[in-house]
């Protein structure tokens, strides 16, 4: 079985992502096909678009939300993402179960004694209206019946797990700030979520399996897990493991690909890429050393931005009081440097934020 080291997956993460070599799609497409935006960071989105797109245009991403094209939902891992309508309704009920787990598992002593069914009953009763609520209006309109449990916990039982809501535009709008207002998906994108099939066949898990392997493969299934959360998914890689080619890594797991999937040669250069917070490049697998050393582990999970340099995280970046800085995590040589310095420029031209000074930190000292 071949073996691809963490220089050939990295080169075919960076193609599937669209980060070696930008695109012409349009922003729909690239949500589409990405499986969603990690997006808790409402502006974040943006940035990854912009790193991944040709001549990305905000607007386009702004229209698609207020189009319904695309929605803000809690999805994979109970995390708020940025997703195609259509993924949203043919994904949530696969997901239902992962999300109202780990609500619960996190509350549990809070939620003793709670009936979620009962809870879920009564909040889709009071949403029935199809007037937009924050999470604290809905749960004020519960707080009699559940007087119990902290408003906030009772409130992300509802919003993250038992109804599937959309977070309605502006929030995540570019350069608007806004609160969280919810709406049943079904309300907001006028059809109802797709059911799971009845006989048992998970055809969702094997499109999961399919489309995470288009954006992200090659991947162990502990990658595929890690991604979207769900535990069982076997059976769904089991159905689909016949269209499939397969490869081991470096530590000896087996890999799982689509045959005619990119895999560029390791060699291929890799031009630099500034990457917004959560990025799912970074976080969609179990074993990130494809993109981001052990070391550094820890910047990727507590929303540092990164900047890819040869493919791998070199940096991190920050905007603060109109100066883009650039934090390396290891020395930049002087055309690594260059590079890194003109992606800035590019990167400060679009934010649009009034940035009148890159730096480029280097032990210590600004340059």
């Amino acid at each position: 079985m071949t073996v691809l080291d963490a220089r050939a997956l990295n080169r075919a993460t960076l193609a599937r992502q669209h980060l070696l070599e930008r695109t012409d799609t349009p922003a729909r497409d690239a949500v589409t096909h990405l499986c969603g935006l990690q997006a808790q960071q409402p502006q974040e989105p943006f940035v990854g678009l912009w790193s991944r797109l040709q001549a990305f245009r905000p607007a386009e991403l702004d229209d698609a939300l207020t189009g319904r094209t695309v929605v803000r939902t809690h999805l994979m891992r109970r995390t708020v993402h940025l997703v195609a309508a259509d993924d949203a309704l043919a994904w949530r009920a696969r997901h239902d179960a992962m999300l109202r787990q780990r609500v619960l598992a996190t509350y549990r002593r809070e939620l003793t004694g709670i009936d979620p069914d009962e809870v879920a009953a009564a909040g889709r009763a009071v949403m029935a209206d199809h007037q937009p609520r924050t999470m604290a209006e809905l749960v004020q309109s519960l707080q009699d019946r559940w007087p119990g449990p902290p408003r906030r916990v009772l409130g992300e039982l509802l919003v993250a797990a038992l109804i599937p809501m959309a977070q309605l535009p502006p929030r995540g709008l570019w350069h608007k700030t806004a609160g969280v207002r919810n709406l049943p998906l079904a309300i907001w994108l006028g059809r109802d979520i797709d059911p799971l099939h009845a006989d048992g066949s998970d055809q969702v898990g094997q499109q999961l399996v399919r489309r995470y392997l288009a954006a992200y493969g090659p991947a162990a299934t502990a990658d595929l897990r890690a991604w979207c959360g769900l535990a069982g998914l076997p059976s769904a890689v089991k159905a689909v493991r016949e269209e499939l080619v397969t490869f081991r890594d470096a530590r000896g797991r087996e890999l799982l690909d689509l045959p005619d999937a990119p895999r560029p040669h390791p060699d291929t250069p890799a031009p630099v890429r500034f990457l917004p917070a959560f990025d799912n490049a970074i976080l969609g697998y179990h074993d990130r050393s494809r993109l981001i050393d052990d070391a550094h582990l820890g910047l990727s999970v507590a929303g540092h931005r990164a900047v890819l340099v040869d493919g791998r995280v070199a940096a991190t970046w920050t905007v603060r009081d109109q100066r883009l800085d650039v934090t390396p995590l290891r020395p930049l040589d002087t055309s690594q440097r260059e590079a890194v310095h003109a992606e800035a420029q590019d990167l400060a031209t679009f934010l649009d934020q009034g940035v009148d000074d890159i730096r480029i930190t280097a032990s210590g000292t600004e340059n």
